[in-house]
């Protein structure tokens, strides 16, 4: 306990990390508050009677993501969701498309700018036609006023909802130049952790009138471990060890020869992230959505393979979520971990791995290397993806279960890791001691130049 209350007393005396926490939690509260202004003309009581307050679909993973405003009809109600979207699409286009990779990798700064205006327009883009798709949803649900015209309703409705999502962009941007951690990521993550305190209540207030005492310590019990074992496998990191050239050393007037600096590569074990299970989620939203037209009256098919599919506690659904997270891993990670840029940085830093010779045969090295530690990776990200479908086995509470597992605790572990991170480098930088006793939380690598990064 002394040992926290001195690390809040230096993180205290700090003018500019104070400053940034201080814009931080002020931006997040202002991006909550606006969660609940709900769109004119709308009746969210009506939209969370049809929903129940709980889907087990799409809807269910962006209200998630949402903080609930996708069931209140907000100003917020697709949230920060477009501008990832757009964010992904030109990452991806930067490993296709040359004219990307140039503004990605050569023009700098002015590179970066141009980027940041693409997503920007591509958000728009994208936020008008998700904005229409909600709509339809609102209205399918009998949740609009009947007396507001629809043309009126559909034009305000749609330059609201983009104002709200372009918003929460620029809320993201603050943070991330004058806050604290990453804007958007941090907006994605007030959104799931704010669900937290009711789920966590409802299952306490279950077990405890079922007198399930143990089952209740037992569910927390494993929650703390699986929390712990999603730090692990995002920390860790296979050390690959390489030797710079040695170096002539002037002494007198002789100069002699020194040995060469010992550094290491640390390729991470998860290198892709939480993108895998986000892109198999995504394409998980296809079988629902063909349900919802073969059903014929608005609600999801529950029979047959599609119907376990729809399903993401189904067998089925589990299995075929496992694989594709397995598969995009691969994929993602050949994308951002690049062998043969590792080579040509080597090279150009005058640097070699010990036994291995300069060129291809380190490249393929450290392809090897990757492809082995990938594969224990990507079955970890499998298993915390079909995680809450488990965790329902022993408890009937949706809410709780989803934090079993799945992209919320990856977002929230990961956001957490980074935003920790950051204020220990400025404590470290004063020379304050860090948040951990022994250990550094470790953030992004010295290799950020060649496209690798926590």
């Amino acid at each position: 306990m002394k040992k926290l209350i001195t690390t809040i007393q230096n993180i205290w005396k700090i003018k500019e990390l104070r400053d940034r926490i201080g814009l931080t939690l002020l931006m997040l509260f202002v991006f909550r508050l606006c969660s609940f202004i709900v769109l004119p003309g709308v009746n969210p009581d009506a939209l969370t009677r049809q929903t129940n307050g709980a889907s087990q679909d799409i809807l269910g993973v962006i209200n998630m993501f949402t903080g609930g405003a996708f069931d209140k009809a907000s100003l917020m109600a697709l949230g920060i969701m477009p501008y990832i979207t757009a964010s992904i699409i030109v990452q991806l286009l930067g490993f296709a498309m040359p004219y990307f990779q140039r503004l990605q990798q050569k023009e700098g700064e002015s590179g970066r700018k141009k980027l940041n205006q693409i997503t920007r327009m591509l958000t728009v883009a994208i936020t008008l036609v998700q904005g229409g798709g909600y709509l339809t949803y609102v209205n399918s649900m009998n949740a609009v006023d009947a007396s507001i015209p629809p043309g009126l309703f559909w034009i305000s409705s749609t330059v609201i909802l983009s104002a709200g999502t372009m918003f929460a962009m620029w809320l993201g941007e603050k943070i991330t130049d004058k806050g604290l951690g990453n804007g958007a990521s941090l907006l994605i993550m007030i959104g799931i952790i704010s669900r937290i305190p009711s789920a966590f209540a409802s299952e306490i207030g279950i077990q405890i009138g079922q007198n399930a005492w143990f089952k209740l310590i037992f569910e927390f019990a494993l929650l703390f471990a699986v929390v712990m074992a999603i730090v692990l496998i995002i920390q860790g990191v296979r050390k690959v060890p390489i030797q710079f050239a040695k170096h002539m050393v002037q002494r007198g007037n002789t100069s002699i020869p020194a040995a060469g600096a010992r550094d290491y590569i640390p390729i991470k074990v998860n290198a892709a992230g939480v993108m895998p299970i986000i892109f198999a989620q995504a394409l998980m939203f296809v079988p629902a959505t063909v349900a919802q037209f073969a059903s014929g009256n608005g609600q999801s098919a529950t029979s047959g393979l599609l119907g376990q599919l729809t399903n993401p506690y189904s067998v089925a659904s589990s299995i075929f979520v496992f694989l594709l997270v397995v598969g995009f891993t691969y994929i993602y990670t050949a994308l951002i971990v690049n062998p043969t840029q590792y080579a040509e940085y080597l090279k150009r830093q005058n640097a070699f791995i010990p036994g291995i010779k300069p060129g291809k045969p380190t490249a393929d090295f450290i392809d090897a290397i990757t492809t082995r530690i990938t594969l224990p990776g990507s079955i970890f990200l499998g298993l915390i993806a079909i995680m809450p479908a488990f965790a329902r086995l022993f408890t009937d509470n949706q809410a709780f279960a989803a934090f079993f597992g799945g992209t919320s605790i990856l977002i929230g572990v990961a956001v957490i890791l980074d935003t920790l991170q950051q204020v220990e480098s400025h404590l470290l930088m004063r020379r304050y001691d860090g948040l951990v006793k022994s250990g550094k939380i470790q953030g992004r690598t010295r290799l950020q130049g060649i496209g690798y990064n926590s």
